[in-house]
Formats: C-alpha cells, structure tokens, sequence
C-alpha cells in the first residue's frame, strides 16, 4: 500500500513516470475490440502501406490511455484523498505506428487550493522510442486537503 498523500502533499514539478509499452499488433486488436473503430488506417496494414504509412496507425484515443494514470503509483497514493477526475484534454503530435515503443509520465504543473479541497493538474507527456513527443495533455484532479489533526486538550 502507498503512503497516503492529500492536496497539500503535492509539490509542483513532481513526475509519475508510467510503465513504458510497445504498440504491438495485439493492442491494435484489442483497441478496435473495445473501441468499435474499425477504419483500416488504425487496422489495415495493407491499407496503411498503400497509403505510404509503413505500418498500422494508433488511434489517437490508443495513445492517450498509456497516460492513464491507473498504470502507475499516483490512484494508489489518493486513495482516500481523491474526490473526482475532473478534466482530460490532449494534442496528437506524431503519429504512433505498430511496433512504436511509448513512454507516458504525468508531471504535477498546477495546484489551485479550495477551503477543503484542492484541484491538482497534471501535465500529460507521451514520447515515442526516438524521444519524438507523440502527445501532450492535461488532466486535473479534484482531491481532499489533509485533515485537521484534532486538538489538544
């Protein structure tokens, strides 16, 4: 179990570096399963060498899940403090191609405190294996801030 962490724990600059994963023909498999897109440019490897693409394209929302922060420690150390996902937006930048090994972190870059609450935003990153950004995001998070300690007698 992960130490607990609350609004007030959070420092700007703070990385999650999230497990890296190679976009293997499988993942297009199951992303078309899970998805319902079935355009050949995302499944199609002879249509996307027609097309001058040298392999299977990802879908953008393909590339955007290896930013799920689930992947790594953060959910884990919000556990009790974690109110809502408020907020996810991204930019496609390169293309991600079958056989592309992707690196995603999230990176603590705003922290806008409430009276009980706080909103944590995270820059999203997402790096091909040539360090080519592949996508770029944000995703804020609504969470508790530390309990008071009780006072003493």
């Amino acid at each position: 179990m992960a130490l607990q962490r609350y609004f007030d724990d959070f420092q700007l600059g703070e990385r999650f570096v999230l497990p890296s994963r190679t976009m293997t023909h499988a993942l297009f498999s199951a992303f078309q399963l899970a998805s319902g897109d079935n355009h050949p440019v995302h499944y199609d490897v002879e249509y996307c060498r027609r097309q001058g693409a040298p392999d299977m394209i990802a879908h953008g929302f393909q590339v955007l899940v290896q930013t799920a922060a689930g992947a790594g420690l953060f959910p884990h150390m919000v556990e009790e403090s974690l109110k809502a996902f408020l907020e996810q937006s991204s930019r496609f930048l390169a293309p991600v191609h079958a056989g592309d090994t992707l690196h995603a972190a999230l990176e603590v870059s705003a922290l806008a405190p409430n009276t009980r609450t706080g909103v944590l935003t995270m820059t999203s990153t997402v790096h091909n294996q040539r360090s080519v950004l592949v996508m770029d995001g944000v995703q804020k998070y609504l969470l508790h801030k530390r309990p008071a300690l009780p006072a003493r007698a």
